[in-house]
């Protein structure tokens, strides 16, 4: 039994680095994601400048959407280091 508490101790060590982990990989994802939107948008933007403010409008859009989940996914990581 003292072997069983002893390792339900070690592994709950682990929680804020895998937190600070977690955090980590959500602000990588979203970066990317961001850089793939903005990326397109100008390519598109240059394809077709007629259209600029609708493909300008929409990424800013999605840009947004990926914070909100990147936001949400951080605090997420950051509420499991403290259970």
């Amino acid at each position: 039994m003292a072997n069983l508490l002893n390792i339900m101790l070690e592994i709950s060590s682990y929680g804020p680095l895998g937190a600070g982990i977690g955090a980590g990989l959500v602000a990588i994802g979203a970066g990317l994601g961001i850089g793939q939107i903005g990326g397109k948008a100008a390519e598109s933007i240059a394809r077709q400048p007629e259209s600029a403010n609708d493909i300008r409008g929409a990424a800013i859009v999605l840009a947004a959407f990926i914070e909100g989940v990147a936001l949400f996914g951080a605090v997420i990581c950051f509420l499991a280091m403290n259970a």
